[in-house]
């Protein structure tokens, strides 16, 4: 996490969301940021939203008004609701100006998405898809040195959760859209925004559904490459894991550990959008990334047919 320069204003951030994501990763992340400031907490329950702006000294909005208020007193607005519900208030908010520091994946409807794109970009406010992989200190990096090493026949990722095994008290499983949409939405968007940088746009997408929730994608990547995804929210618990690992004529280079803090990665995604704010420049995991990433799931959705 950088330090802003002395004479850089800190950036006001309005948190939409007051669940357990909002709870663990964004508002203290938020709070604890040198160069922003926690203008306020908007929710759906006024009670959590209170909760949550109580126990980091700022304001509590709800309802249709108080999202305009939040926006009204923000630069930017960090985003830890639904895919579904995100789309439309990150609307709202860019066509307000505000900058967006958004969850994924922005929407589960290339409709939606592309709305979100578009109000940003008609607007031309800054960006950020919060890809965790991408922001945290141990693998962020490793990403960017895959992609610049080049030369790769093939991939493989797993992501496998038990999200809902009995005794695992996991404060996710209470989250009406992942168990609709499953390890594909949920887990997907954190594969392919390793996958993409390095192996380059996906192309062709074939789609099986294993037990459970669980999906198999087959992917063609623009650099000739291609890879293999495994993808569950409701795997056996011993059966969990994240693996990623490309191989090609430098050989084989497995995803290092060190992706897993979330507060860190969060920080590195704040530094990430007020660069973007000031310099104009956009950043590689900008809500037109947001876009494909979902352009690539629905593709794959579409192929797995009716559940």
């Amino acid at each position: 996490m950088s330090t802003p320069p002395a004479s850089a204003a800190p950036l006001r951030v309005g948190l939409v969301g007051a669940g357990p994501w909002a709870r663990l990763t964004h508002a203290p992340a938020l709070a604890a940021h040198p160069g922003a400031v926690l203008s306020g907490v908007w929710g759906r329950r006024p009670e959590a939203a209170e909760a949550l702006a109580a126990a980091h000294g700022t304001d509590a909005y709800t309802g249709e008004a108080g999202f305009d208020a939040l926006v009204a007193a923000s630069d930017a607005m960090a985003f830890a609701v639904p895919p579904d519900v995100q789309a439309p208030l990150a609307v709202r908010a860019a066509e307000a100006g505000r900058h967006l520091l958004l969850d994924k994946p922005v929407a589960t409807t290339v409709a939606g998405a592309r709305e979100v794109a578009e109000a940003a970009g008609r607007a031309q406010v800054a960006s950020v898809v919060f890809c965790t992989l991408r922001f945290a200190d141990g693998t962020a990096g490793w990403i960017a040195e895959q992609a610049e090493a080049g030369g790769w026949f093939t991939a493989r990722a797993q992501w496998l959760a038990a999200l809902w095994a009995p005794g695992t008290g996991n404060e996710f499983a209470a989250s009406p859209w992942r168990r609709e949409k499953g390890g594909l939405w949920d887990c997907g968007p954190h594969a392919l925004s390793v996958l993409i940088p390095v192996l380059g746009d996906v192309t062709e997408v074939v789609a099986a559904q294993g037990p459970s929730d669980a999906v198999h994608l087959l992917l063609r990547h623009t650099s000739g490459a291609s890879s293999t995804v495994t993808l569950a929210l409701d795997a056996p618990e011993a059966a969990t894991g994240t693996e990623v690992e490309f191989r090609g004529e430098r050989g084989v280079s497995a995803l290092p550990p060190g992706g897993g803090d979330a507060l860190g990665a969060f920080a590195a995604a704040v530094d990430a959008l007020a660069d973007a704010a000031r310099t104009g420049v956009a950043h590689p995991c900008d809500v037109r990334f947001g876009l494909q990433l979902t352009e690539v799931l629905a593709r794959a959705e579409a192929a797995l047919g009716p559940a």
